[in-house]
């Protein structure tokens, strides 16, 4: 059997083409089993997850934790909010002390950029980041790219362009290193002030039109506007945003050619995409949902099948 080349999944940055290859060929075959009358595989019935959330989530936490239970593993959930975490505990004591139940996997999501990578260094359990801060979402950008592979019949040579708040967004960088890894071509389109200045030493563009990079486009990954992280103001008003940077349906008809619309979600419904477009044949949004559990079960398959040797 194949093998991941790696024994975390920390970002996309730490992984290789083959390796996305292994996770979406894995997927196919999961998505398959989702979509049967019975809908669990005996996987991974002697391996034990722990899914620990230090930031608010409830599509991430629910796709993973769906994943796990379709693979048959024994799952506990961990919300930060009601631990010890806010008596003062580590985050090394917190993770030891579910390690010490027999646990196997440790999906995490943090608001520190690097506690992924931090924690697989100081800590014997395979890890899975869900979400380090502004940093990574690996498994978001996978099963990004695992949709478009589905919509347009593969990656390499398409174009891309992401929409939105690139500076505070883990979603995006993902994106990023995972779609240029499968040959295509990206651009990014916001406010000035929400486009990170190196984000052309990744080999990405900027075009601050959205017209132009929607008529250059063959996708449009559409980003929500990161509130809970903006510490500053850095654009006037929600409504001059969604005036220059939302999209609704009479936008999307007056393009010369039909694009796929994506969005990680959770949608802010007239702000970033209208309802009808949200909705629309071009939306591939609820594929994406779908996909993300396939995707995960595919990721923590591969992953625990090199605990098991």
């Amino acid at each position: 059997m194949k093998q991941l080349s790696v024994n975390h999944l920390l970002g996309i940055k730490y992984i290789n083409k083959e390796d996305i290859d292994l996770i979406f060929e894995t997927a196919d075959q999961f998505k398959e089993v989702i979509n049967r009358p019975i809908k669990k595989v005996p996987s991974l019935r002697d391996i034990t997850i722990a899914n620990i959330f230090f930031e608010n989530s409830t599509r991430t936490r629910l796709s993973f934790e769906l994943a796990q239970k379709r693979l048959s593993a024994d799952v506990i959930s961990f919300s930060a909010a009601q631990s010890s975490v806010k008596k003062g505990e580590t985050l090394i004591d917190t993770v030891n002390n579910i390690l010490s139940m027999k646990v196997d996997m440790v999906v995490m999501r943090h608001e520190k950029p690097g506690a992924a990578h931090f924690l697989s260094k100081n800590v014997n359990a395979s890890i899975v980041n869900a979400g380090d801060g502004a940093h990574e979402h690996p498994t978001q950008a996978l099963l990004d790219s695992f949709t478009i592979r589905q919509s347009l019949g593969g990656v390499e040579g398409k174009k891309v362009v992401i929409v939105g708040d690139i500076l505070h967004s883990r979603v995006a960088l993902s994106n990023i290193f995972a779609l240029q890894m499968q040959g295509a071509e990206v651009r990014v389109c916001g406010p000035k002030t929400l486009i990170p200045r190196y984000i052309e030493s990744l080999g990405v563009k900027v075009e601050p039109n959205l017209r132009k990079a929607m008529e250059w486009a063959d996708v449009a990954n559409m980003l929500r506007v990161q509130n809970e992280r903006l510490d500053v103001n850095y654009f006037p008003s929600t409504r001059e945003y969604t005036q220059q940077y939302g999209v609704d349906k009479a936008f999307l008809d007056s393009l010369d050619k039909e694009i796929v619309i994506m969005h990680p979600g959770p949608i802010n419904r007239g702000v970033e995409i209208t309802s009808d477009v949200a909705d629309s044949q071009q939306s591939v949004i609820l594929e994406q949902v779908e996909n993300g559990v396939a995707v995960r079960m595919a990721v923590i398959y591969l992953l625990a099948s090199k605990i098991k040797q």
